[in-house]
């Protein structure tokens, strides 16, 4: 069978995580791949994945950067091999296990099964389905997606949400290159660029929860890029043609 799904997950000090997860992708059916961004994690976590390399040979692929250079640059270095090398279906998923490895499946055959080109893992497509966040965080995650909604038009209910599934002709139309976020705005202008040049994309309902092991990477920085970012997405987008999908 032919190689044809990339779970693409960056780390940075995700040494308590990074087996666990390996090993619950590798044994998920139908043969994904898996690919680790890590940026220079001084906790061993791309040391470990070496190790793991041995027993996955020729699943599991490692890009070691030097430094923490963001989720979004780590994406795109994701992207990039994953076109590369033939992928046709491209997923986003975090390290932590907030993020449950089985619904890897169901965006997988929202796309290759229903037809859709994205399939985005939602948190608020069908209430809000959040465990272990402190109410504030659900509250700021859920009303960002509010205003992405209100500012662009984007019919999407969680558009910061990083659990996703591209086609390869998503990637190639989009050209990820030029994407100009690096945090949460990353994940929403994807999303916003993917929908403006009329693919369909579909949200799943998953049940996020918080991880229960390692340190979360989040920051206000990161929801005021968000905040800002949209703005300055949607002025740009005015003067941005989006030709016509090819039938």
């Amino acid at each position: 069978m032919p190689k044809d799904k990339l779970v693409i997950i960056p780390t940075y000090n995700e040494i308590e995580n990074i087996r666990e997860i390996t090993s619950t992708v590798m044994a998920l059916p139908g043969d994904f791949d898996l690919l680790i961004v890590d940026d220079g994690s001084p906790d061993g976590t791309g040391d470990e994945v070496k190790t793991l390399q041995e027993e996955f040979v020729g699943r599991l692929h490692l890009i070691e950067r030097q430094g923490k250079l963001g989720l979004g640059t780590a994406y795109i270095t994701g992207f990039k091999y994953a076109l590369e090398h033939g992928f046709e279906y491209i997923f986003e998923m975090d390290a932590d296990f907030s993020h449950n490895p089985k619904d890897l499946i169901r965006l997988y055959e929202a796309c290759a099964k229903d037809g859709y080109d994205m399939a985005i893992g939602s948190r608020y497509v069908s209430g809000i389905n959040v465990v272990n966040w402190p109410i504030g965080r659900v509250l700021m995650s859920y009303f960002a997606s509010i205003y992405v909604k209100t500012i662009t038009g984007l019919p999407i209910s969680d558009s910061t949400a990083g659990f996703k599934c591209y086609t390869s002709k998503v990637l190639r139309t989009i050209d990820p290159g030029k994407i100009r976020f690096v945090g949460y705005a990353f994940q929403i202008e994807m999303k916003f660029t993917a929908w403006k040049y009329g693919f369909k994309i579909k949200e799943v309902p998953i049940i996020f929860t918080d991880r229960t092991k390692g340190t979360s990477k989040m920051s206000s920085g990161i929801f005021k890029e968000a905040i800002f970012g949209v703005i300055q997405m949607k002025i740009r987008s005015l003067f941005q043609k989006y030709p016509p999908l090819a039938s």
